[in-house]
């Protein structure tokens, strides 16, 4: 117990010790326009990680993670599949807001990455769900765009890696119809719990109260 308790401390520390990095970030264009740094939130201990492509108005504005429409979404999304968010820990590729909401460039995510990396390393998730294109391409190496990948588990670094469609995207597309991009997601999210109640037999699964 205190040998977890000291890692706990650990890990807690080091990701301070980041964040304060990306706070004081100026490595490209990104920081000029910046409210605030995006680090992300959420539960070091869960081993569900949920990795999004870059913060938007309201995230920039607020300093945290997916707490706009898209977040809200997904947090009803996470919820309905009984997974909490103060159970996993969600980020992004790149911790500044593109302009417009664009897509970050290669560069930007290439100057972000070594955070990005460091936060997997220190959280040791078990799963990943990337959300869009942006992670999913970045992290698998890919050019394939999320609709072929979606759903499809991949091992990426002996973890389970899942791409799932943005809650974005699911705001542009409305319909609840079969096969839908609602519908599909719906189909993930309920893969993802049962994988992680596969992996955590003999451990602590996310929570289902």
């Amino acid at each position: 117990m205190y040998d977890s308790q000291k890692k706990e401390i650990y890990i807690k520390n080091e990701l301070t010790i980041i964040n304060k990095k990306i706070a004081a970030c100026t490595a490209c264009p990104l920081c000029q326009g910046r409210n605030k740094t995006v680090f992300g939130q959420g539960s070091i201990n869960s081993g569900l990680m949920i990795i999004g492509e870059g913060p938007g108005a309201d995230e920039d504005l607020q300093g945290e993670a997916f707490v706009g429409k898209a977040g809200q979404l997904l947090t009803k999304i996470l919820e309905a599949a009984k997974i909490y968010r103060k159970d996993v820990f969600i980020t992004n590729v790149v911790k500044c807001r593109p302009p417009n909401n664009r897509v970050p460039t290669v560069d930007e995510i290439v100057a972000c990455n070594s955070f990005l990396e460091s936060q997997i390393a220190l959280i040791s998730p078990k799963i990943i769900i990337t959300l869009g294109n942006t992670p999913t391409r970045w992290l698998l190496k890919t050019s394939e765009g999320i609709t072929a990948l979606r759903g499809k588990w991949f091992k990426w670094r002996g973890v389970e890696l899942m791409p799932q469609f943005h809650p974005s995207y699911l705001l542009r597309n409305q319909s609840r119809a079969k096969n839908s991009p609602k519908d599909l997601t719906w189909n993930d999210i309920q893969d993802v719990k049962r994988k992680w109640d596969e992996i955590s037999k003999g451990g602590s699964p996310i929570s289902n109260e």
